[in-house]
């Protein structure tokens, strides 16, 4: 055995698994091992088709919905290590690698059947200098992928405003403090009349979703259905 192949598998033995270090199996995809992208859990069943999250049907939704049903692809905590709570944060630090394969596997995700009824497709938006900084937008290219699951236009409906610091950032209280004017419709953009499916990378306590339905059915939109690809139960 030459002295070159004996140290490619010494390499490999120690390569590990940036999710849970542990070793690299075959399924493995952009540094992370299968069973850490096992992690992409769908939501449990039951939930509420507003919110997507488990209360009493009698009760209402905790937080308030402006959208006529809700859901989302996967548990944000789901997973060891909670996948999307490891995912979404590296890929808006530049993580590519894990962001080309999460739209890949959103792309041949299962949709909700009502996704299919909406006209056209949008998303909820990123401050304009956060965007530009990061080069793109998690939640515009998830709702791009959408969009040409369903075969639906994507229409770019929305802006936020740029003074707005980031809601991850924020604490649960600031976060539902979110006023309506720091989400507004863009100039010459017309919805009189259309369903739109409203997309967004994660769903925590809604705020940003709720402004943004609020915008586009203050714009004539007909109906607002909410798709994301995390939801925090």
């Amino acid at each position: 055995m030459s002295l070159s192949h004996l140290l490619r598998g010494s390499c490999q033995g120690l390569t590990r698994c940036r999710g849970c270090l542990g070793p690299l199996d075959a399924p493995a995809e952009a540094g992370l091992c299968g069973q850490c992208w096992e992690g992409l859990l769908p939501l449990p069943e039951g939930r509420c088709p507003l919110c997507a999250r488990l209360h009493d049907e009698a009760s209402p939704c905790p937080d308030p919905v402006a959208w006529a049903l809700g859901d989302a692809l996967w548990d944000y905590h789901g997973g060891r290590p909670p996948l999307g709570a490891l995912l979404v944060p590296a890929i808006k630090e530049g993580e590519r690698g894990w962001q080309q394969v999460l739209l890949r596997r959103a792309a041949a995700a299962e949709l909700p059947d009502w996704a299919a009824e909406m006209d056209a497709v949008t998303a909820a938006p990123s401050a304009l200098p956060r965007r530009l900084f990061r080069g793109f937008d998690l939640g515009e290219e998830a709702a791009q992928v959408f969009a040409r699951r369903l075969q639906r236009p994507f229409v770019a409906t929305l802006r936020k405003a740029w003074w707005r610091p980031r809601q991850a950032t924020r604490t649960e209280t600031e976060r539902r403090r979110l006023p309506r004017k720091a989400i507004t419709l863009r100039p010459s953009v017309h919805i009189q009349g259309r369903r739109l499916l409203l997309v967004d990378d994660v769903w925590t306590t809604g705020t940003t979703l709720l402004r943004c339905a609020q915008a586009l059915l203050a714009a004539g939109a007909a109906e607002v259905r909410v798709l994301t690809l995390f939801r925090a139960l």
